[in-house]
């Protein structure tokens, strides 16, 4: 049973660990001398980790390659503020020592449950051409099969098996929301491209043993599969009005919402714009969620870099509760009857181009103006 995860890293640095890993890659470079090493990256349920072996190497070289399962044993440290893995020892997993839920992470959402709540809102649309449209998806024994336990990405947001579930129910819920308040959007169009924007993603991904790219994802990626696919099921609902066709393909293709992000256009009407931004949303909010699970064991309500945001994190709640204690147990001093003495506050004002210090006494302030207590 494996007893050591990737999130553990934190719990162990500096230490000897002896663990199981699935190797997401791996790579032969040459050290300066002009022999091997072998730089791999490992990942289990929980996250993913660097590895770097460099003596030895000719003995495990050939035997194994990426999604193969192995066990190491290694020091644990971190380099350039993340953690890496210096190998001394690893072999290959036979079948019968392999448990595949510790490699895979997998949504903590129920997945009927999940179905069951796409179903509900697809069964709510007024626009019978978009409704059976989607019903034809969802009818589709192998897409929903796969759509039921893709993951949404390969790393960045809703990496896990149902995640693609999870983030569609997800952005649903957050569409029909926003609905209600911009009554000019069509809830029907929006909620169809929230359910087709990521639909491409069971083919563009593989998650076997690791999440990664299948050949046709590489190539064409998502969006030009979703296309294919809309193609193929407009054609099994008669006199699918053109007009509609043209804007779900509008809502595809824009909804990365940024050229540089990989949008060949930019969202163009209501719907699209209001995906787009709904999207981007669910994922960092998710990213952010997981990170700050990653790290729930720090102190400090700081967390480390994050790539996919491009900053570190505070965790506001953490921040709010260690922050609280010291000024619920303390006393504020006061004059008998009078009202509770404030020490002045010392502001930074800005005259022309030099700071000055301002110094001012304000009426009592609540320590977190605008929470209520």
């Amino acid at each position: 049973m494996k007893e050591f995860y990737i999130c553990d890293c934190t719990r162990h640095e500096n230490k000897v660990i002896t663990s199981t890993f699935v190797v997401v890659s791996k790579q032969i470079k040459p050290k300066k001398t002009g022999e091997p090493y072998l730089a791999l990256v490992l990942g289990d349920r929980s996250g993913q980790l660097e590895g770097k072996m460099w003596d030895n190497v000719e003995d495990v070289l050939n035997a194994f390659d990426q999604d193969d399962f192995v066990k190491v044993k290694g020091l644990l440290n971190k380099y350039k503020n993340r953690f890496q893995i210096t190998i001394h020892k690893l072999r290959t997993l036979g079948e019968s020592e392999i448990e595949f839920s510790d490699y895979l992470p997998k949504t903590t959402k129920d997945i009927d449950e999940l179905w069951l709540t796409l179903g509900n809102f697809v069964s709510s649309f007024e626009n019978s051409y978009l409704k059976s449209l989607v019903q034809a998806f969802m009818a589709d024994p192998q897409i929903a099969l796969a759509y039921r336990n893709a993951p949404a990405a390969k790393s960045l947001h809703h990496a896990c098996i149902g995640g693609l579930l999870e983030h569609v129910v997800s952005l649903f819920r957050s569409c029909d929301l926003v609905c209600r308040n911009y009554p000019q959007v069509n809830r029907d169009l929006l909620l169809t491209g929230a359910f087709l924007h990521d639909i491409g993603k069971i083919h563009e991904l593989t998650y076997n043993r690791s999440f990664s790219y299948t050949t046709r994802g590489q190539l064409l990626g998502h969006m030009i599969i979703e296309l294919e696919m809309l193609q193929e099921k407009i054609a099994l609902v008669p006199g699918f009005p053109g007009e509609l066709k043209t804007l779900i393909e509008h809502l595809i293709i824009s909804h990365h919402g940024e050229y540089e992000f990989g949008s060949p256009k930019l969202p163009m009407f209501a719907e699209a714009l209001v995906l787009h931004y709904l999207d981007d949303l669910d994922s960092k909010m998710e990213a952010m969620r997981a990170h700050f699970e990653r790290e729930a064991d720090l102190e400090s309500p700081w967390t480390s870099y994050n790539a996919s945001l491009g900053r570190p994190l505070l965790n506001s709640a953490k921040f709010l509760a260690t922050k609280a204690a010291p000024f619920a147990e303390a006393s504020t001093p006061t004059n008998g009857n009078a009202a509770p003495v404030v020490q002045p506050s010392t502001a930074v004002a800005k005259t022309g181009d030099k700071l000055t210090r301002v110094e001012e006494t304000p009426e009592e302030v609540p320590l977190f103006p605008g929470l209520k207590s």
